[in-house]
């Protein structure tokens, strides 16, 4: 199992170093740049001319790799379930970023067509995969497990979708913000799944590490490419089938907390402005206020790195126990 890991990382980890370059010069070549919304910090503005869709290349890679060197283990229906989920919500994002890139405006899927394509890629997972998902939620530091009946949860499926794809996508706003928390959020899903017995799995993730590792020599301060929505969905996606799979969801809600915490204000400035018709924040996601008051880029980003490692480490512990 460790020589696989080894191989695995590598192999990924070299082939996103030696891709990386060439995929950037084809999309510099083809036009395929970032978009920035009319309500973007006039700092952001300046990064229109900066290739998007990286994302692409670390889940193609590593789904790749893993498939070549690990090909007995796509027999696996758990590995089947997290790859299919990391593949099918990168879909959803590649046609976004896909409709963004030929309007020449940041509009894409409606936030409805966006939703309904998510809810309905959820349903086909749980209709492929329902007998091997553990229909109960276990709470830490305890033996006790909450059954949920089939309707249940499935709603508590697509919502757990629907919340992670979109709170990785709001992360996603500054060089090497999402993908370096999301490597740091990674790791402990890595240590999980080998505590847990899942080796298949575990190389799975190691392999999509390795990924995210090169396309961060890439995206970090100052970024010469962006992963998109084909990137931050597939994320999102990716996090929300570990937590699910796992039954580690409590969990999930503090390894992942740096999404949890940007989505949290988003939605709670929505609700502010609507009902209220204040703002509760500076700007949302809440990183851009950081630059508002005056905040580095790069020093904002390191900041949401030690807070992730925290969170994480928090996280594990919930999920060991």
């Amino acid at each position: 199992m460790i020589i696989s890991m080894i191989i695995s990382f590598l192999l990924t980890f070299i082939l996103m170093l030696v891709l990386m370059p060439l995929f950037i010069k084809f999309l510099k070549n083809k036009n395929i740049n970032q978009i920035e919304s009319e309500y973007a910090l006039e700092e952001f503005k300046q990064k229109e001319k900066t290739p998007i869709m990286g994302g692409l290349l670390f889940v193609v890679v590593p789904v790749i790799v893993y498939s070549f060197t690990n090909f007995s283990a796509l027999k696996d229906p758990k590995v089947l379930f997290v790859l299919l989920s990391y593949i099918l919500f990168c879909s959803v994002g590649f046609i976004d970023d896909s409709l963004i890139i030929r309007s020449h405006k940041n509009d894409g899927l409606s936030a409805k067509t966006r939703l309904l394509m998510e809810f309905v890629y959820t349903l086909i997972l749980y209709i492929l995969f329902k007998n091997i998902l553990p229909h109960s939620i276990t709470i830490p530091f305890t033996t006790i497990g909450i059954n949920i009946n089939f309707i249940l949860f499935f709603i508590f499926l697509s919502l757990l979708y629907m919340a992670e794809a979109n709170a990785v996508n709001f992360t996603d706003g500054m060089d090497g913000l999402c993908a370096g928390v999301s490597f740091i959020a990674l790791i402990p899903f890595i240590y999980l799944t080998y505590r847990l017995n899942n080796p298949n799995i575990t190389i799975l993730l190691i392999s999509i590490l390795a990924g995210l590792l090169g396309y961060l020599f890439f995206n970090f301060h100052p970024a010469k490419i962006f992963m998109g929505d084909s990137g931050s969905l597939a994320l999102g996606a990716l996090f929300a089938s570990l937590g699910i799979l796992l039954d580690k969801t409590i969990a999930l809600f503090f390894i992942g907390g740096v999404f949890v915490i940007e989505m949290f204000c988003v939605v709670l400035q929505q609700i502010s402005v609507r009902v209220f018709h204040k703002r509760v924040f500076t700007y949302t996601p809440i990183h851009y206020a950081f630059v508002i008051k005056g905040h580095k880029e790069k020093k904002i980003v390191l900041g949401f790195y030690l807070l992730q490692l925290i969170l994480s480490i928090i996280g594990l512990y919930i999920g060991l126990h």
